[in-house]
């Protein structure tokens, strides 16, 4: 995600002031286990769920209802599966007990800032005999929920909404959920960093969605953490003369009898359900091709396309210059959905980037870094997703250094003159919001010190080992990880065997301490004093 202060000179944008925090998430009590009448429980201690590829769980917060392996039930009865996979910073994202295999979403559109009929059908499979599972969900009226095609019982909780099948789903078996709603294409949330306003995003004539970091259970039910990924099927029906778009492939547009238009697109590759992008609006397509016959593809508000073209038009330039330094372009296709929004951020929704028309009607320099960096993420955030929220300094913080040096090379400042800011202000910007892979808190995940202040580990990391280790270590780590999560300590790993030397002792202050250390080659840099 680029964040743009319009505030702010070009050299130091960064995130939007705190204008308010998320409000407190509600909490399971007992109550739910007679509400649901679910079987299987063995007593009341804490529900937590296992982190992927080995991390260890937070531990459970008070009220919540947990369950032990039951001691007096059959195998056959199952048990709950848990309603978060226990990340430290967002507890209930994800959820426990299955995988999804695809999503496929279902949006009978109908005007702008209107309520629509909208369902959800989730493959899944269980990792365990599940007595019942949660979705995150948090969305308008539940019409009904199926479970292989028989109807569930469901309670919500908050933003989980708890199904308990007619009968426990055995381990291993593939089930097929179906929950069918009423979308509202209004709701938002705010968050006091530089995300804002996010959820459904209105414009003029339609729609886009801007569901980073947990915005996507406002728009459909899903297992929604940025290490879990499952294909995406959208069936999207809208009025004549109105287009829709979303991640990956037009796979058909098919004029139905009432003239309305049923448009199917496929992901063709897994996404995080914070990197779905659905867009309705009067759009233009736009095709063009970029490096190796890569098809490129804008879809661009119809009264906006003269006037963004000349820096969209810039796309294959950029990515042939990160190919460079990167690797192959991981998707398929690419392209910039161009908001007509006045949200001030941008968003690296899978394959085809979100960007605001002011990012792209206003100075050249500031355009190419807002779509630079997007494109980026394509790489590290999309490609190579970060297994918890912890690990966001490698998404937003690749995004942010090769912006920079982009920047740098095409008229922009030096990334050396903005790494010698963002020096100055980083022991303050660990004091107020957490070292680069430790946020202090949820509401402090997307403050400066993960984009300039995560940028300049990079930094540091580049001047310590040199620009060719560096440039190897960052084409290794694309690579390797490339459709997979991974973490801080395997970036640390990675680095260290690339570099032929253990470079842990070396960036464990750096990514996890409370102050800066010295910056490699640079003796005079100093650090401004903290203020509290």
């Amino acid at each position: 995600m680029e964040i743009h202060d319009p505030r702010q000179p070009s050299q130091s944008r960064g995130p939007r002031g705190l204008r308010g925090l998320p409000g407190p998430r509600t909490r399971r009590t007992a109550l739910l286990l007679a509400v649901t009448g679910a079987v299987g429980i063995g007593g009341a201690v804490v529900l937590v769920g296992a982190l992927p590829h080995g991390d260890h769980p937070s531990p459970a917060r008070p009220g919540t209802l947990a369950t032990t392996a039951p001691s007096s039930t059959t195998a056959s009865a199952g048990s709950p599966g848990a309603p978060g996979i226990g990340d430290p910073l967002l507890p209930l994202d994800g959820n426990g007990g299955y995988t999804v295999s695809r999503y496929t979403l279902a949006f009978d559109w109908r005007a702008p800032r209107t309520r629509f009929d909208a369902s959800t059908t989730i493959s899944a499979s269980a990792t365990q005999a599940l007595s019942r599972f949660d979705l995150d969900f948090a969305g308008n009226t539940l019409h009904s929920v199926t479970v292989d095609d028989v109807p569930a019982r469901t309670v919500r909780d908050g933003d989980e909404l708890v199904v308990t099948p007619a009968k426990p789903i055995p381990q291993g078996v593939a089930f097929t959920v179906r929950v069918a709603y009423t979308a509202d294409p209004t709701q938002r949330r705010h968050r006091g960093d530089a995300i804002g306003d996010y959820g459904w995003v209105p414009t003029p004539d339609g729609t886009v969605l801007y569901p980073q970091p947990d915005g996507a259970k406002m728009i459909f039910p899903a297992n929604d953490h940025p290490s879990l990924r499952a294909p995406v099927t959208f069936l999207i029906t809208t009025p004549p003369g109105v287009s829709a778009v979303a991640n990956g492939r037009l796979v058909e547009r098919a004029p139905r009898p009432d003239g309305r238009v049923l448009w199917t697109y496929d992901s063709e590759q897994p996404v995080a359900a914070q990197l779905v992008q659905m867009a309705i609006g009067k759009f233009t397509f736009v095709e063009s091709t970029g490096p190796h016959g890569l098809p490129v593809r804008d879809v661009v508000p119809g009264d906006l396309v003269a006037d963004t073209k000349a820096y969209r038009s810039l796309t294959p330039e950029h990515l042939a210059w990160l190919e460079q330094r990167l690797g192959p372009y991981p998707f398929r296709r690419y392209g910039v959905l161009v908001g007509d929004t006045d949200l001030p951020v941008a968003l690296e929704t899978q394959s085809l980037s979100l960007v605001p028309k002011g990012d792209l009607q206003g100075d050249r320099v500031d355009a190419e870094r807002d779509l630079v960096h997007e494109l980026t993420h394509q790489w590290t955030g999309d490609s190579v997703a970060i297994r918890r929220w912890s690990d966001l300094w490698l998404s937003e913080g690749h995004a942010r250094f090769y912006e920079r040096l982009y920047s740098e090379a095409h008229d922009g400042d030096s990334i050396e003159s903005a790494m010698r800011a963002a020096y100055e202000q980083h022991d303050q910007w660990r004091h107020d919001d957490g070292a680069p892979a430790e946020p202090r808190t949820e509401a402090a995940l997307f403050k400066q010190v993960r984009y300039d202040g995560s940028a300049l580990v990079l930094y540091a990391l580049r001047e310590k080992v040199g620009e060719g280790a560096f440039e190897k270590i960052e084409r290794s780590w694309v690579t390797k990880y490339q459709g997979r999560a991974a973490g801080t300590q395997d970036f640390v790993a990675l680095a260290s065997e690339v570099a032929g030397e253990d470079l842990k002792p070396f960036l464990t202050p750096w990514l996890y301490g409370d102050r800066t250390p010295p910056m490699p080659g640079h003796p005079d840099w100093q650090v401004d004093p903290v203020q509290d």
